[in-house]
């Protein structure tokens, strides 16, 4: 009654028995646990395939073990079933291979080819006993030897060993291109499938004396290996060269320096960008990389900076320009040291090439200066053409009083030795001339402040934000320069100062003075030819100093507003070019450090403010006089 127990248990006490059967319950613990996991990709897949194959051949091993150990004689059928694990699993492990190089693999009638010795393997093998081209005789003992197998088994084993290699082969490849994390999962699959097929092969070529199931109990071994890279690693979860070729098609460079100042990985934009002014392969110092690149001082400088971080170990953060096939280029550069629970590990180094970032705002700076250049022009034309108007006055005015003078001096002249003109004549001339003077000095201070403002409105952008100046100065200049638009469009200004303070501003005073003449012209072409009011109010808020130019006139339509500062835009046609408000705007927020808003309601006006920050306030300078007993104060 208990002969089977006791059986089963010398059976399982027998070590090649307990490791073969210890070996399918490991098979069976990975399938189930990679079977259970969500979202599978093809990696999945052909993992569990490889695994299935595995199991059969080990199930088959253990029926043929356990009939040799109790004495039975061997059964064909378990051969069979065996040899289906066998033939299959050198495919299977081809396809992990390739799977693990490409991420993705279409089936196609190619790969269906590789199925075609197998095939034929179990073709004869099944149908060995009318013929013993596979097996000549079957004996447990002699399975592996060379005398029981027959002349076609040297061709299924070729192509078994060829699928294997070829397998490896993409192990080993990416084992070495992944020289970081990644690499180690592919060196533990590429060190277990070495281990259980290389045993295999030495029981096959006959190097080593072992039993049939060894193969089974040394690939035990091998799941191990599977195991941790599975698990430990996460090799099925994240496919490594599915992760690398993305880090090689990232446009940012990158390499990474190990805690012995070796370089251990780097991606392949970073080989493209600087292979062609140095040997660069990991497992080189940086000291030996510098001296690779001496020919190239600006990359030799830069590693020698990259030498001293890395030794301390710093976090750092620069923009450096380097010399690359004959071109400057420039990168924005980041270091930083990777520490694993408080351990110092490896040094990252990331390199941005922002070269096209740099040519592009330095054309977009030029381009910016020449728009301003051209709006700068385009109403100093249009001002020039008012102050031509303005002039002729006052030069009319002058010219009139040099005649009068003329006519005076010609009549003293005629009075001389005359006795009959008095002392009294006398003064009366010398009082006439006095007066023709008087009317002429008013002339002239106007002419000279606008020769004054119109020279600085031309003048070059080439003064620094460190100037001041006053507020009054600024509002002086304005009024002055829209004397005649606001004739021309019939309009009036009106100036509103509602600060007890005398206020300077930093900047360039004749940028500022554009934008207001551009906003008060839009102002009064809003009118469309009708008399109206331009209002300029001037508060003070804090260290803020704020202006509102309110109009009453016909608004901005909603389709521009939505586009204003944003782009050029202009409702004039071909009298505008749309530069006016969107380089004001840009000005004042770049150049002055402030803001610059609207608020427009069709039909009933539009008002522009703009907030500048104050260089400096202090109250008004107080006059006084005594009398009598009292003091009289105006401001």
């Amino acid at each position: 009654m208990f002969r089977p127990v006791i059986s089963m248990i010398n059976l399982i006490l027998n070590p090649d028995f307990a490791l073969v059967l210890l070996s399918i319950g490991f098979v069976v613990f990975l399938s189930t646990i990679v079977w259970r996991m969500k979202n599978k990709q093809l990696i999945h897949h052909v993992f569990l395939g490889l695994m299935s194959c595995l199991f059969i051949w080990a199930i088959g091993a253990l029926i043929l073990l356990q009939d040799y150990l109790q004495g039975r004689p061997i059964q064909i059928w378990a051969v069979n079933l065996t040899y289906i694990g066998l033939i299959l699993t050198p495919v299977a492990a081809l396809y992990v291979g390739v799977v693990f190089a490409h991420n993705t693999v279409k089936l196609s009638a190619l790969h269906l080819l590789t199925l075609v010795i197998p095939a034929i393997s179990l073709f004869l093998l099944f149908t060995n006993e009318h013929h013993y081209i596979f097996y000549k005789y079957y004996d447990y003992a002699h399975l592996t030897s060379a005398d029981a197998l027959g002349w076609y088994f040297v061709i299924h084993t070729a192509y078994s060993y060829t699928c294997i290699t070829i397998g490896l082969s993409f192990l080993a490849y990416f084992s070495i291109k992944n020289a970081g994390f990644f690499s180690r999962q592919s060196i533990l699959i590429l060190t277990g499938v070495i281990l259980s097929f290389g045993f295999n092969a030495a029981v096959t070529f006959q190097l080593i004396p072992a039993r049939f199931h060894y193969t089974v109990i040394v690939m035990s071994l091998s799941y191990i290996f599977f195991y941790f890279a599975i698990f430990k690693y996460d090799f099925l979860s994240i496919v490594p060269i599915a992760l690398q070729r993305v880090v090689d098609h990232i446009s940012d460079s990158f390499m990474v320096f190990d805690a012995n100042d070796n370089l251990i990985d780097f991606n392949k934009t970073f080989l493209d960008t600087f292979q062609s002014e140095a040997d660069i392969t990991r497992k080189i110092t940086i000291n030996t990389l510098a001296d690779r690149v001496k020919g190239n001082r600006s990359m030799f400088n830069l590693l020698r900076k990259f030498r001293a971080v890395v030794k301390r170990r710093m976090r750092l953060t620069l923009e450096e320009s380097l010399q690359i096939k004959g071109r400057v280029r420039h990168f924005s550069i980041e270091v930083t040291p990777v520490y694993n629970q408080g351990r110092f590990i490896s040094t990252i180094i990331l390199l941005k090439d922002i070269t096209d970032i740099r040519e592009a705002l330095e054309s977009l700076q030029r381009n910016h200066e020449m728009l301003m250049e051209k709006e700068r022009l385009a109403s100093l034309g249009q001002l020039i053409g008012g102050i031509a108007h303005n002039l002729k006055t006052p030069i009319m005015s002058i010219s009139g009083g040099i005649e009068g003078l003329r006519d005076l001096i010609d009549e003293y002249d005629d009075s001389i030795g005359d006795s009959s003109v008095t002392s009294a004549d006398h003064h009366e001339i010398a009082r006439e001339m006095l007066t023709w003077i008087e009317k002429i000095r008013p002339y002239c201070a106007y002419m000279s402040d606008i020769i004054t403002t119109v020279k600085g409105q031309a003048a070059q952008f080439n003064t620094t934000d460190e100037m001041t100046f006053a507020l009054s100065e600024l509002t002086h200049r304005v009024d002055l320069l829209m004397k005649h638009e606001l004739k021309r469009y019939h309009c009036v200004l009106n100036i509103h100062y509602l600060s007890n303070n005398l206020i300077e501003l930093k900047g360039e005073i004749n940028s500022l003075v554009q934008i207001f003449d551009n906003l008060i012209i839009n102002a009064l072409q809003s009118y469309d030819g009708r008399q109206g009011q331009v209002d300029l109010t001037i508060s003070e808020k804090g260290d803020l100093i704020l202006f509102e130019l309110k109009d009453y006139g016909s608004g901005i339509s909603p389709s521009v507003r939505d586009r204003l500062f944003r782009e050029m835009v202009t409702t004039k046609g071909k009298l505008g070019t749309g530069l006016g408000l969107y380089m004001s705007h840009a000005t004042i927020k770049g150049k002055f450090g402030g803001r610059m808003w609207f608020d427009s309601e069709p039909g009933k006006g539009t008002s522009f403010f703009i907030e500048l920050p104050i260089a400096r306030s202090y109250p008004k300078p107080v006059l006084t006089r005594t009398h009598g007993n009292g003091v009289s104060r105006y401001a």
